[in-house]
């Protein structure tokens, strides 16, 4: 597990929920490859409304039904191994917008592996059913 504290870099992708790439959902291929690269982390977090540079507004009220609603991709992990994942990004991104943000990681900790028998965590969090 990547251990993450202190000065790092946040690079959010803006992008429509029907971009695709290779007839796959777009913000899937950028996990994925952030996941391959070894990067911290990534989220994909999906809008209720917004627009972008063709200025056409996308919402997920009932009388626009627009399907094609904003996501927006938010890795973080040290300025370098960010910077070193953007040629990924100009590669799998036609169109939307890329940021990016200096941050500082105050706390990352993932899943511990429970220790014991199946669904056992431990005495911490949940058991599994």
């Amino acid at each position: 597990m990547t251990r993450l504290t202190g000065k790092a870099l946040r690079v959010t992708v803006f992008i429509g929920e029907n971009d695709t790439w290779h007839r796959k959902p777009l913000y899937s291929q950028i996990v994925h490859r952030a996941r391959a690269a070894g990067l911290a982390g990534a989220s994909v977090f999906r809008g209720i409304e917004g627009f972008g540079a063709s200025s056409l507004i996308h919402t997920t009220r009932l009388l626009s039904l627009s399907e094609d609603l904003p996501v927006a991709v938010v890795i973080v992990d040290t300025e370098e191994r960010v910077r070193a994942f953007l040629p990924d990004l100009d590669e799998l991104v036609g169109e939307g917008m890329v940021i990016l943000d200096s941050c500082e990681v105050i706390r990352y900790v993932g899943r511990e592996e429970p220790v014991g028998e199946p669904g056992d965590t431990g005495g911490k969090g949940k058991k599994s059913l």
